[in-house]
């Protein structure tokens, strides 16, 4: 990974993936989705898809080992069996990350995940931040006509379906 992000076109683009976490960094914390909201934020995110193929990779070691190593189809079987398992369990822990990132016990659990980020994130510019916040409204847009909560706070009133209950 460290040798092809020295590569120009994946440079760019792990400069997308920083201007995505920035974004949800900003949605989470209630700023404005413009490049001035988003400043300050790091580019690390705890809920990253790196880290979830990290947390994939520790325990599909963990689940591995118990199972030995496959002689037969049978056995090769059973081990594709686990993997279901294993995907959500690092779905579980992805979950777990993002929820107490900040406590002192997980904190070491999603370290090594982060560490990894720090390869496939870079520092955005201001172009690639109008970029990414444009795919998150467009996400967090309400599409159904019966969509009574509003999820993003900047939505015009226009476009928002009137509903009784609906958070601004």
């Amino acid at each position: 990974l460290w040798a092809i992000s020295l590569m120009k076109d994946m440079a760019r683009v792990f400069e997308y993936h920083g201007a995505e976490h920035m974004s949800i960094h900003a949605f989470e914390n209630g700023r404005t989705l413009d490049p001035e909201g988003t400043r300050g934020f790091t580019t690390l995110h705890p809920r990253c898809g790196t880290s979830f193929l990290f947390f994939v990779m520790i325990i599909s070691i963990l689940v591995f080992v118990f199972l030995g190593k496959p002689e037969t189809v049978g056995e090769r079987l059973i081990r594709l069996a686990f993997v279901p398992l294993i995907g959500g369990l690092a779905y579980e822990a992805i979950k777990l990350s993002g929820k107490y990132a900040k406590s002192w016990f997980i904190k070491p659990a999603i370290f090594p995940g982060l560490l990894l980020q720090k390869i496939t994130t870079s520092e955005p510019d201001d172009d690639q931040l109008t970029v990414a916040m444009a795919a998150l409204k467009a996400v967090l847009t309400p599409e159904a006509d019966d969509f009574t909560v509003r999820t993003y706070y900047d939505l015009p009133e226009d476009d928002a379906p009137a509903t009784e209950g609906a958070t601004a």
